[in-house]
């Protein structure tokens, strides 16, 4: 049960095997590696979360903050404790490879049409000869993957079937087949969803949030779990600022209302603004995770 959108199911699946790198990932099933990885978590994620206002109905109540049909609040906290814990223990095993190599890998989440695979193609080409690779997270197609490969980059498409999130342990298995390099970035595209992926630890060094100017500068406060858990925020977008006459000082306004602490960029993946500044977090990331000593 995901209990972190209150709808569908999902899983965090378990068997053994050691990772290249001598690292030990515990999953209870066998991959191809030579392919693209297929895992159906039936997470569709169809509930509204608000506040109730005039006889609005509100599902967020609770000890768990959700509502499933025919379960208590106590059994939905089990189930979901259970989920979590599981997935943070996949997680860790993911982190503690990703820092033995010095890799810096970035979470990228948002929602449909926000601009991250064009943001993420325009990315890799201005990293020039930079050692990366890429796991593409959809729900159906390889569509964004040959995207990315056809920038010259490794990619690996992990589809989700009815899932709505990737987890610890597919990231898991997609690091398996692209053993990133020493000193190198690797770039988590996220499914699609403001709701699950929030809650979802994926071992990464960080959550990057894409909210582009034509979703509405309320979208943080909308969905303020995963601006929340993000460390960065892009605003994409903003050469359609003016068509879409978009407030781009209430999206600001917005993101540190739910978030004090997050780093905002404002960023145009077509004219190419602050894109000098997106490369310079990372590589600022990245210098920091391979050489943390120097970074003291």
């Amino acid at each position: 049960m995901c209990t972190v959108c209150g709808c569908g199911t999902a899983s965090v699946e378990g068997h053994g095997h050691e990772h290249g790198h001598g690292h030990h990932h515990h999953h209870d099933h066998g991959h191809d590696h030579d392919h693209d990885h297929t895992h159906g978590h039936g997470c569709g994620c169809g509930h509204h979360h608000h506040h109730p206002h005039h006889g609005d109905t509100h599902y967020g109540t609770g000890a768990a903050g959700t509502s499933v049909p025919g379960m208590s609040q106590s059994r939905l906290i089990e189930v979901e404790t259970a989920i979590l814990s599981k997935n943070d223990g996949y997680a860790a095993e993911n982190r503690r490879l990703l820092a033995a190599l010095g890799a810096f890998a970035v979470n990228l989440v948002s929602s449909p049409g926000s601009g991250k695979t064009t943001l993420l193609c325009r990315t890799i080409r201005e990293l020039h000869d930079a050692p990366l690779a890429v796991i593409e997270g959809d729900q159906q197609t390889a569509l964004d993957a040959d995207r990315i490969r056809a920038t010259g980059a490794r990619a690996l498409q992990v589809n989700t079937g009815k899932g709505c999130h990737l987890d610890a342990h597919m990231v898991g298995h997609a690091i398996d087949t692209l053993r990133p390099r020493p000193e190198s970035l690797l770039f988590i595209e996220n499914v699609g969803n403001l709701v699950c992926p929030a809650a979802f630890d994926l071992g990464e060094d960080a959550k990057v949030a894409i909210l582009s100017v034509t979703e509405g500068e309320d979208k943080p406060l909308k969905y303020p779990d995963m601006f929340t858990a993000a460390r960065l925020a892009l605003i994409n977008k903003v050469d359609l600022a003016a068509a879409c006459e978009a407030d781009l000082a209430a999206y600001e306004a917005n993101l540190r209302r739910v978030n004090p602490a997050i780093a905002i960029l404002r960023v145009s993946a077509k004219t190419g603004e602050g894109m000098a500044d997106w490369l310079g977090w990372l590589r600022g990331g990245l210098a920091a995770k391979a050489h943390p000593r120097a970074a003291e």
